[in-house]
């Protein structure tokens, strides 16, 4: 019986964490505000938005100004750009 319980117990444990390290596409809300910001810092194009490793990650942002591309990632609550790499 206890064996049966610690195992309900971990399948339990494991299934309420599992979403937690899933990535995860943006709200509706969330790509609103997102996208908006990505046109106020001069991007004019991009590819996917995914909130993966706890930072917003945006694929293939083209730099309106100079026609570049770059993979960013944004801060979740901010949206402050906390990293940047050429496409």
């Amino acid at each position: 019986m206890t064996v049966k319980v610690l195992a309900l117990g971990l399948a339990f444990a494991v299934t309420a964490i599992g979403p937690v390290w899933a990535d995860r596409d943006p709200t509706a809300d969330e790509r609103a505000r997102i996208e908006s910001f990505l046109r106020s810092e001069g991007f004019s194009d991009w590819e996917d938005i995914e909130l993966d490793d706890e930072a917003w990650e945006v694929e293939g942002a083209v730099a309106e100004a100079s026609g570049e591309g770059y993979d960013l990632k944004l801060d979740p609550t901010t949206l402050e750009i906390i990293e940047r790499t050429e496409d």
